[in-house]
């Protein structure tokens, strides 16, 4: 489970320099970035906060995430 201090601080990197890149917490595993929608996983309490793992998930719809993500 993601710390509330760490989930405040975390921002989504590809939309940080331009925008809020807030993101909300989706099924405890995943991590949504409010602005572009991209979906970072949370592996092992870990957050992937690669670009190119969100752009992995971009248009995946939330409900059809899987839970848990898949390990690599």
């Amino acid at each position: 489970m993601i710390n509330k201090d760490l989930l405040e601080i975390l921002r989504c990197p590809a939309c940080v320099r331009e925008k809020d890149g807030l993101l909300k917490i989706y099924e405890e595993t995943w991590l949504v970035c409010q602005d572009c929608g991209r979906k970072y996983p949370i592996v092992e309490d870990i957050p992937v906060m690669l670009i190119e793992e969100g752009d992995k998930w971009v248009k995946v719809a939330e409900k059809d995430l899987p839970v848990p993500p898949p390990m690599k």
